[in-house]
């Protein structure tokens, strides 16, 4: 469901398209200080106070946790924020704005389903065994080359050029949406959650769905404004 909503928000862009990651980032700003602190909130009875915080801007959120975990719940306002900015910034290119979206899209989902589908099918040595114990390196790098394949694919379709660029993209924002995996799993494993929360039945919560991409979002609106500026970061990102 999730899925054409995003595509959806992204074709029309706009405010829309701003509404849609905003409230995105409002539900994983509340996932992270939850998880991070769900139990100093639930003892001190400040959980109604935290989501009154949240909802103006989050950085008080840290006050309401012990001493220990404070730095820990603040570190939720730039991941969340990274995840509403992102994608806004890439869009914002009139001209292939919602094309880079679209790629972005495109490259995190096709890694997510070949890692999972490889590596189970594949099996064989654990990625980071530690962390996350269900990861194995062949699944690591069949969601990268599904990623490098339907990149280029849409790059073709697109009648962008230099394809050897865009496969090195793929691979770069591949990785990138993997480190954001296991970024999450460390989380989760520090505070001894399974899932970011039961927002998504049977799928976890927001974090869980859109943790690769928020990493990935960042690379992908980095090298765009390195390469075209504010004014064309799409561009930047897809035309080499």
């Amino acid at each position: 469901m999730l899925v054409p909503l995003a595509i959806g928000a992204a074709y029309i862009g706009g405010w829309l398209f701003a509404v849609f990651w905003g409230v995105a980032a409002m539900g994983v700003l509340w996932e992270w200080t939850s998880l991070v602190a769900r139990a100093d909130l639930a003892v001190t009875e400040h959980l109604l106070a935290a989501v009154i915080v949240l909802a103006m801007g989050a950085m008080g959120a840290a006050a309401l946790a012990h001493a220990e975990r404070r730095i820990s719940v603040a570190g939720g306002v730039p991941y969340a924020g990274a995840l509403a900015l992102a994608p806004i910034v890439l869009r914002s290119d009139s001209e292939n704005g919602f094309l880079a979206v679209l790629f972005l899209f495109v490259i995190v989902w096709t890694t997510d389903i070949g890692a999972y589908f490889v590596g189970r099918a594949v099996g064989g040595p654990k990625l980071v065994p530690q962390v996350s114990p269900n990861k194995t390196w062949a699944g690591a790098l069949g969601g990268m080359g599904a990623a490098v394949i339907v990149g280029v694919a849409v790059a073709k379709t697109a009648a962008l050029t230099n394809l050897f660029a865009i496969a090195m993209l793929a691979i770069v924002l591949s990785i990138s949406a993997q480190g954001g995996d296991l970024f999450e799993s460390v989380l989760k494993r520090r505070f001894g959650a399974k899932d970011s929360s039961r927002l998504i039945p049977g799928h976890g919560g927001l974090m869980d769905r859109l943790d690769g991409f928020v990493t990935a979002s960042v690379v992908a609106v980095l090298i765009g404004l390195a390469r075209g500026g504010f004014e064309a970061p799409g561009r930047g990102l897809l035309v080499w």
